[in-house]
């Protein structure tokens, strides 16, 4: 199968197939949703979906949880409580999936998209602090931006590929203007800065549950804070602001966000197994690492001095000079394999979605784009799998240096 190919609905790889990643099922799964079943709580109310929140809370290591539908409606709830409004702008990781640069662009706002760091691929903490010091004007009210006279409102980092950002330093410049931190966690769950949670630095921290995720509900998210006054309004948007719930008097607009008891009783199970989740993870992370290392031409990933990754999404740069091959051929002669492979998103400063009047040159995101390759990183992901897509890569590049020292 080729990466463009796609399976018919419901159907299952080949048997010969190596995903790039699929959720792993092998716990309380079966049990918890019959239970759901058995007793009609299938909806939006029912003792998982507290179970599933104060699961959540205990592992982040907040007061609160509050679950969604997907990340997408906690990061949206997440910048509505930040305070964010129309013509506001919010910092956020040009390298990214395009869902916070959306919910950002739902309330009528603007991101400002900052650069990635060479080292471990996260938004660049020097860049927020340069565009905050330098780009911006106290007004007497507010914290401007000189070019675009827009109220800077937020700053936005997400945590990408399950490795942390560098916080401290964006915390504190964070502190310095008095800027609400939303952590974009989605890819972060059960990963750790100085030894705490993501998720539990920021005034409100967001997680995905989608089936590509470290744990999954199929679909789902999670808000979670230390503070109940965001809780308890986050718990209100995302039940459509019901004031009355006999007489169905709404005050505000709300949005219908809340997770569903079945999805939160997968979620339950999912997140009783996360410490092995992540120890398999970390452990076929270790696996390429080894083998892949005395390969020309890839750059491998590595961990922070007080991160703590999940290697949720193993992912590799190709130096097409040294390898011989494109980070894209070789997605493609991988395909020809049966192996799925993927590059990261498109920078969100080259969205066309997003095009605007206002961004930063963004060259490392730019690079990182061009020479990045996900490979197949399932947790049940078996030795032999692994050794496949270990031995397919080396081939594939030796064939291809081969080549080029032949010409």
């Amino acid at each position: 199968m080729s990466p463009t190919e796609k399976l018919a609905p419901g159907a299952p790889p080949a048997a010969d197939f190596i995903p790039l990643i699929v959720p792993e099922i092998c716990g309380n799964e079966w049990e918890y949703v019959k239970e759901c079943l058995d007793t009609n709580w299938v909806s939006s109310v029912g003792t998982y979906v507290d179970r599933f929140e104060k699961l959540t809370a205990e592992r982040v290591g907040t007061k609160y949880a509050v679950a969604t539908v997907n990340g997408t409606a906690a990061l949206h709830i997440a910048l509505m409580l930040a305070g964010v409004e129309a013509n506001d702008e919010v910092l956020v990781s040009t390298l990214t999936f395009i869902a916070p640069a959306n919910t950002i662009r739902y309330l009528g706002a603007w991101p400002v998209f900052i650069d990635a760091e060479p080292n471990h691929w996260q938004i660049d903490p020097n860049a927020v602090i340069d565009f905050l010091d330098k780009g911006c004007r106290w007004d007497g009210h507010a914290l401007v931006n000189r070019k675009t006279g827009r109220r800077v409102k937020a700053i936005l980092p997400v945590h990408i590929l399950g490795h942390p950002v560098d916080l401290d330093p964006m915390l504190d410049v964070a502190a310095k203007y008095s800027l609400p931190v939303i952590e974009d966690a989605t890819e972060g769950l059960g990963a750790r800065y100085r030894g705490k949670g993501l998720g539990s630095f920021g005034q409100t921290g967001c997680f995905s549950f989608n089936g590509n995720k470290i744990i999954t509900t199929g679909g789902g998210g999670m808000l979670v804070t230390n503070d109940p006054e965001l809780a308890k309004r986050a718990k209100y948007l995302t039940t459509q602001a019901k004031d009355d719930p006999i007489e169905y008097v709404h005050n505000e607009i709300g949005y219908n966000y809340r997770l569903t008891n079945v999805l939160a009783a997968i979620g339950c199970a999912q997140m009783e197994q996360l410490d092995t989740f992540v120890d398999a993870k970390r452990k076929i992370a270790k696996r390429y690492q080894e083998a892949l290392s005395t390969i020309p031409g890839i750059q491998l990933p590595n961990e922070a001095d007080g991160g703590y990754s999940t290697y949720w999404m193993y992912t590799v740069l190709i130096d097409e000079h040294q390898s011989g091959i494109s980070s894209r051929d070789l997605l493609r002669e991988l395909g020809m394999c049966k192996i799925q492979a993927r590059p990261l998103w498109q920078p969100m400063h080259r969205s066309p979605a997003h095009q605007q009047d206002f961004d930063f040159s963004c060259p490392v995101a730019d690079g990182l784009y061009q020479k990045a390759l996900s490979l197949p990183c399932s947790v049940g992901l078996k030795s032999d799998a692994q050794d496949a897509v270990i031995e397919a890569v080396n081939s594939v590049i030796d064939a291809h240096r081969a080549s080029s020292r032949a010409r």
